[in-house]
């Protein structure tokens, strides 16, 4: 079977080249793995933005539609405050502010 150096160099030849071929193939395993997991993530990434762009389409729907009531929320506000700054206001009698007259006159 081995009867010169060539068949020996030939033997280790083949064994090198199994080595080598196992060693490629147990490299493209892990290769196509991590490009598996890869894709996986890209994939819930795109579906997170998706979700978030979403939510961001509802936000400014219901700003848009807020704003159209807006003036009228913050024109009621404004009567009602006026409103009760009136009510809080002293209310002088008539009488007294022309006597309040009359003493500053005098003096």
């Amino acid at each position: 079977m081995l009867d010169s150096s060539k068949d020996i160099l030939n033997f280790v030849i083949a064994f090198c080249v199994l080595g080598f071929t196992v060693f490629i193939c147990w490299l493209l395993f892990y290769f196509i793995s991590i490009i598996g997991n890869v894709r996986k993530v890209i994939k819930i990434i795109q579906d997170k933005i998706e979700k978030v762009d979403e939510l961001i389409d509802l936000l400014r729907e219901k700003i848009e539609h807020s704003a159209t009531y807006l003036g009228l929320i913050v024109e009621g506000v404004t009567k009602i405050t006026e409103y009760f700054k009136s009510r809080k206001a002293p209310k002088q009698p008539k009488s007294s502010s022309s006597k309040n007259k009359l003493a500053d006159e005098e003096e």
